[in-house]
């Protein structure tokens, strides 16, 4: 699903075309895997368009996050009026509702910064830019009654979070201060993951496919790799530095290898 500033989710088929001046397709898959020092660059991108779910509105009104369920029956697109468009795997939609200021009483001048679902599709995490996340229960099917199940207050903006495939209790965010924090949804408690050094700000969390740890990135372009311990309770592995992107890496995946994306007009493959 793409998301455009006019407020229009189009739903689209996209076959990256990877190619490298000395490499062979076969090749270049192999070094997909090879690790951080092997990168690949997806120098192309064939855009078939499908359909468009969330029609574009008069004047700006940006689309801010975009989620699939892991189930593949609900997409979640939110826009500048932080109002949440839910739609079913054929791209109608079926519900919307208007997401909570962190104060009740106030201005209500916050955006939504990202949305992951539960591993089981039946929940919505949301991070917002008035130093919050909200865990939305929606229910297993449209007719549930969706209500707030938690709220992780911070002392800085909410910037990005993911939710780690097998962990259906704890989501990864990150924040304005370089900080990646873990929520924990039985205890409505946070902890702090690790922090940048420096206090970079975190722009994009993934988790890996084994669910064993998770990477973030930084607007320094700096991204970081944090262990989770074998055992729940266990003494974390700690974090390091990873690699180091040419660009602010505002979006992340970790799939069989590390795919990241910029403001530098490339997508690459370590």
């Amino acid at each position: 699903a793409v998301a455009h500033t006019y407020d229009a989710v189009l739903v689209s088929a996209v076959q990256p075309v990877l190619c490298s001046k000395h490499a062979t397709p076969a090749l270049l898959s192999q070094r997909a895997h090879v690790g951080p020092r092997s990168c690949l660059n997806a120098t192309n991108m064939h855009l078939s368009h499908i359909q468009t779910v969330l029609q574009p509105s008069d004047g700006l009104q940006k689309v801010t996050s975009l989620a699939w369920a892991p189930n593949n029956a609900k997409l979640a697109a939110v826009t500048v009026d932080k109002v949440v468009h839910l739609f079913d795997e054929s791209g109608d939609r079926k519900d919307k509702f208007k997401t909570k200021a962190a104060d009740p009483n106030g201005a209500g001048m916050y955006l939504v910064r990202g949305m992951a679902f539960s591993p089981d599709s039946t929940k919505l995490a949301i991070a917002q830019s008035d130093n919050i996340m909200f865990v939305y229960r929606l229910g297993a099917d449209w007719t549930e009654k969706k209500s707030i199940c938690n709220k992780f207050a911070q002392s800085s903006s909410v910037t990005c979070l993911c939710w780690p495939p097998n962990r259906h209790n704890e989501v990864v965010f990150g924040l304005t201060d370089g900080k990646v924090k873990l929520g924990m949804l039985k205890t409505n408690k946070t902890y702090n993951m690790y922090s940048h050094p420096e206090g970079s700000y975190v722009v994009s969390v993934a988790a890996s496919s084994s669910d064993n740890a998770i990477i973030s990135g930084h607007v320094d372009g700096s991204i970081y790799k944090f262990t989770f311990p074998e055992q729940e309770g266990g003494q974390g592995l700690g974090h390091s530095k990873l690699l180091q992107h040419s660009s602010t890496p505002y979006a992340l995946a970790w799939g069989e290898s590390i795919c990241v994306a910029g403001n530098d007009n490339r997508v690459v493959f370590y």
